[in-house]
């Protein structure tokens, strides 16, 4: 290849970029013709509010939402709803009213559907954590459609605040084994997929800290789709997690790389961007070791030195030496030159302890905790049945 030529790669990004609008132009052209171009639903995503904004965040979408899980759906209907989630028919170009108090903001979509907007914020709460709303609308007259964001706003009372990942840390994903991952993924819905031990307990206290009742923020940051928001937020609601703003990832080619946001790069800038939003809260970070948050979090103490109280790391595989335990401990070492304390941990129950040791927690937090953990060990992995069903289906009789 002659110098100053474009690799293979850059050709290839071309061409698939070029696929991309091609598909993307004549499912606009086909909506249009057929009249299904319309706005059927907002997304309206959960946004936070800091002392100098209010953060919001949704997508617009050609057709109307399908509502959460059914108690007895199967594995046929939990395969059908992802096929929708992933199919999302984003409809781009379209005028979102964004509503708060007496404020009103104009915002378009983006080619993907997204509208983000913010609006200035007085203050943070005083007392207990709260949560305002902001409204949303777009259409006009029988076509119109409303949606409302529900806005995290943390107190100035706040003794820190807390970023976790989703996969793996709060809900069980099966980073280790590619079968297992799938059936979750595709399989599975918000009511068939298991949390860690645990963590449902363990956040509640960590929530409440010293205070007594919740006032430390809880941010979810996950390398998962937007596509999948509804069910990660049904799933936090059913197993009785505390809510927070998720912060996911579009997954996709754009015109500066092949694809957006390649590998977890996304959850560095998401937590960068919290730790800026609250310069005077610190913060402790919950992730686990089957992906790359260890060296994240590491990276993230070493940039804000005294920011970070602790840092927990969930190990996928207890009990095992793996290429995970020797990437957790160059992190850990990488964060103990900050002073800032990497623990891998088994379960929930060793995170209560150490963050009642850090003086995070009180000591009277750390026994529901374990009776928790004893208790979720003792659930059914109900995505078992999913799979046993759904490999049954399709053997000859």
């Amino acid at each position: 290849m002659s110098k100053g030529s474009p690799s293979f790669s850059k050709i290839l990004h071309r061409l698939v970029l070029l696929v991309e609008k091609m598909v993307d132009g004549g499912l606009q052209r086909f909506h249009r013709l057929w009249g299904t171009h319309l706005p059927r639903q907002i997304v309206a995503y959960h946004g936070y509010a800091d002392a100098e904004w209010i953060h919001v965040h949704g997508r617009v979408l050609g057709k109307k939402s399908y509502g959460g899980p059914l108690d007895d759906d199967g594995w046929w209907e939990n395969l059908v709803n992802t096929y929708r989630r992933l199919n999302s028919h984003e409809v781009p170009g379209v005028e979102v009213m964004l509503v708060h108090g007496d404020l009103h903001l104009s915002v378009f979509t983006d080619e993907e559907g997204y509208y983000q907007a913010d609006f200035p914020s007085s203050s943070l709460a005083d007392g207990r954590l709260k949560w305002i709303t902001v409204k949303a609308k777009t259409g006009t007259g029988r076509d119109e459609i409303h949606a409302v964001h529900d806005i995290m706003v943390p107190p100035v009372s706040a003794a820190f605040g807390i970023i976790s990942d989703m996969d793996d840390t709060v809900l069980h994903t099966g980073v280790t084994s590619i079968l297992l991952a799938a059936k979750l993924t595709f399989l599975g819905n918000a009511k068939t997929r298991k949390p860690l031990e645990g963590i449902s307990k363990l956040y509640q206290e960590l929530q409440k800290g010293h205070a007594g009742i919740p006032e430390n923020p809880i941010f979810y940051i996950s390398s998962s789709p937007w596509n999948l928001y509804d069910l990660l937020i049904d799933f936090l609601r059913l197993n009785e997690i505390p809510a927070g703003p998720l912060m996911l990832q579009d997954l996709g080619v754009d015109e500066s790389r092949f694809i957006k946001k390649k590998g977890h790069g996304h959850k560095l800038q998401k937590a960068l961007r919290l730790l800026d939003a609250y310069p005077h809260l610190s913060f402790i970070l919950i992730g686990d070791s089957g992906q790359e948050d260890p060296a994240i979090y590491a990276e993230i103490a070493e940039q804000h030195v005294g920011r970070i109280k602790a840092i927990y790391i969930r190990d996928v595989d207890p009990g095992m030496d793996s290429r995970f335990d020797i990437a957790v401990q160059t992190a850990v070492d990488k964060a103990a030159t900050v002073g800032v304390p990497m623990i891998l941990a088994g379960d929930s129950h060793v995170i209560s302890e150490h963050a009642q040791m850090m003086d995070l927690i009180p000591a009277s937090a750390i026994a529901p905790v374990k009776e928790e953990v004893v208790a979720d060990k003792s659930r059914p992995d109900t995505g078992e049945q999913a799979l046993q069903d759904a490999v049954e289906s399709v053997l000859p009789e």
